[in-house]
């Protein structure tokens, strides 16, 4: 079936509500469902997005709008208005009484979530399943930030580790792990990987992901794999250009927060450790040199800082040549944060919105945001495909 433009673009609008707002459900409802089998489970391998803990009871990952095929990511709320409910079979969402989705497609699970490795690894828990031909890779699914108490906010990956990395068997990845996965994968139409993990110190980092390069270059039997280098800022700005030798396509340092004295506050590990927010912008600008422009990309979280701030910053690094692309905060369970709301959802569309014109007015389209970001199907990514008539069907 066909669509107009504007019945495409109420379905990101609605899909933006949903993922800001999350879904409230009975956390039993998916119980013989398929999820883990032919549906797609949750694999918490750095975050889970999730308000509240589900220890020992797997979710699907996402599902499917039926007006445009638009990935709707599953954030478990019991306080949302957006009521996930099963009727006769069948998985329905209502809000305020009305059917707002009907008929919910949850994603496949992959081939290669069933297969282990040669040493016994699952490849599901080393690289996740992002959509439209792209990997995820966490080789380290713990921040050392935590040791010093400095983790960012905002985030939760060691609360996500204590929570499912036990049940979900989810462990430090060793390189021959990751490249045959990485094989798997790339043999089953996927082409393109991101790697990343919490703080580790500098001089490991640099040489982990090389190693991890060579491994893959060496199982694919090609040098250039597509691969982003999700890093963070190093004090030795001479090691970006180790990452573009070793074989990564693109880079990505993420800033997260734009405005000075809110960074100091929000990421004061990223801001004690590592020089600074002078020393993450001048990696950025570092990065750009090596790696080219829209080939480098910084992630802001859009929600913590004021929108003004916030779009100062994406317009600033857009406009250099770099990928800044907002990441639609939820305040998920374990955070620093934890408790908090995020603005509502016609901000974070008014944020898309400008982003986009941003993307626009400097020639970034879906396929190179694509190529250096790890999620291929956010709000942003989906509107510039519903601009450029990009159709992708999974």
């Amino acid at each position: 079936m066909s669509y107009t433009y504007e019945q495409l673009l109420e379905s990101i609008r609605l899909k933006n509500e949903i993922q800001v707002e999350g879904l409230n459900f009975d956390p039993h409802i998916f119980d013989n469902s398929g999820v883990g089998n032919d549906v797609a489970e949750r694999v918490n391998a750095l975050f889970t997005c999730d308000r509240h803990a589900h220890k020992k009871i797997e979710f699907p990952a996402l599902f499917y709008l039926p007006v445009g095929n638009f990935r709707v990511h599953i954030r478990w709320n019991l306080g949302s208005h957006f009521v996930l409910v099963k009727e006769d079979g069948v998985f329905n969402i209502v809000k305020d009484g009305k059917r707002v989705v009907e008929n919910i497609r949850f994603a496949k699970r992959a081939d290669y979530y069933s297969k282990k490795t040669s040493d016994g690894a699952d490849m599901r828990t080393i690289a996740q399943d992002y959509g439209y031909g792209n990997i995820f890779i966490v080789y380290s699914n713990e921040c050392c930030l935590k040791e010093k108490g400095q983790d960012c906010l905002f985030c939760n990956i060691n609360a996500t580790k204590d929570l499912y990395g036990e049940d979900q068997n989810i462990n430090w990845k060793n390189v021959t792990e990751i490249a045959e996965t990485v094989q798997e994968c790339y043999g089953n139409g996927y082409n393109h990987l991101t790697v990343s993990g919490g703080f580790v110190p500098e001089r490991r980092e640099v040489d982990y992901y090389a190693d991890i390069a060579e491994a893959i270059q060496d199982k694919l039997g090609v040098e250039d794999f597509n691969g982003t280098a999700c890093v963070g800022a190093p004090e030795d700005l001479s090691v970006i250009e180790k990452y573009k030798e070793a074989g990564f396509s693109s880079i990505a340092t993420n800033i997260e927060i734009w405005d000075e004295k809110m960074f100091e506050v929000i990421c004061p590990g990223k801001s004690q450790m590592c020089g600074g927010r002078k020393n993450w912008i001048a990696t950025l600008d570092r990065e750009l040199e090596v790696f080219g422009k829209f080939h480098v990309r910084s992630t802001l979280v859009s929600g913590i800082e004021p929108k003004e701030s916030l779009i100062e910053g994406i317009d600033t690094l857009v406009s250099k040549g770099i990928c800044a692309l907002p990441s639609q905060w939820y305040v998920n369970v374990g955070s620093a944060l934890e408790g908090h709301r995020t603005p509502d959802p016609d901000w974070h569309w008014d944020v898309f919105e400008k982003t986009k014109a941003i993307y626009q007015r400097n020639g970034l389209d879906f396929w190179t945001l694509r190529n250096a970001t790890a999620e291929p199907d956010t709000v942003i990514h989906d509107l510039l495909r519903l601009d450029e008539g990009i159709e992708l069907v999974e």
